[in-house]
């Protein structure tokens, strides 16, 4: 099966399960999906998933709720847009973003195909590999690809890539302005935030969808 001979319903499922991505940072439930996409009972979902799953589009884990994960092959098939993978999310240097005034996707030595319904008409998009596990609680895992927005600043609870100068790496957490410092909440129950004064941080960008890896 292409992608081409998919159903209108297994079509639906996956733009569904893409925009919930984008608009909630995790993924649905089955009864989710079936609300979404007007599906009738949720052994038609299931049978749906299943097809879906065979071909390669998706992975389920049946033993949790939301255990539902876009996979590579979903996205190569359904490509849209290509964004530059510039590298990966971890300490002791900044992310190589291209500057404003010169982005320009062909200079990245590795690009990926995302459907146009995870980057919703965003000019300045790029994709890192997550590297360890300071957001897991927002189901952000090692060796997972996030899709960042380019952008300077970040509202209050936004996820975004963090350079600290004055530490010279660069962090994945969730950005809070207190007052006279900075709060940048990881999501595991098992670290610590860190605070930092506002000009130690330099956004680099915020967190628009993740692609979760086999």
């Amino acid at each position: 099966m292409t992608a081409r001979e998919l159903s209108a319903r297994q079509r639906c499922i996956l733009d569904f399960i893409q925009r919930f991505l984008v608009d909630k940072n995790y993924p649905p439930t089955v009864r989710d999906i079936v609300a979404g996409c007007g599906i009738s009972s949720t052994s038609v979902a299931v049978y749906n998933l299943d097809i879906l799953e065979k071909e390669g589009y998706l992975r389920r884990h049946r033993e949790i709720s939301r255990g539902i994960e876009l996979t590579d092959g979903s996205l190569a098939q359904r490509t849209g847009v290509l964004v530059p993978v510039i590298g990966q999310i971890a300490a002791g240097k900044p992310i190589p973003v291209p500057a404003p005034d010169t982005w320009d996707v062909t200079a990245s030595a590795e690009t990926m195909g995302v459907p146009t319904g995870l980057t919703r008409g965003r000019g300045k998009v790029y994709a890192l590999r997550v590297r360890g596990s300071s957001m897991v609680d927002a189901l952000i895992n090692d060796g997972d690809i996030v899709l960042m927005e380019y952008v300077n600043t970040v509202e209050n609870g936004e996820t975004a890539a963090v350079w600290l100068k004055s530490e010279k790496e660069v962090t994945l957490k969730r950005v809070y302005v207190e007052r006279s410092r900075i709060r940048l909440q990881p999501a595991n129950s098992q670290m610590s935030p860190i605070y930092t004064q506002p000009d130690n941080v330099e956004i680099q960008g915020r967190v628009i969808a993740v692609i979760r890896k086999l």
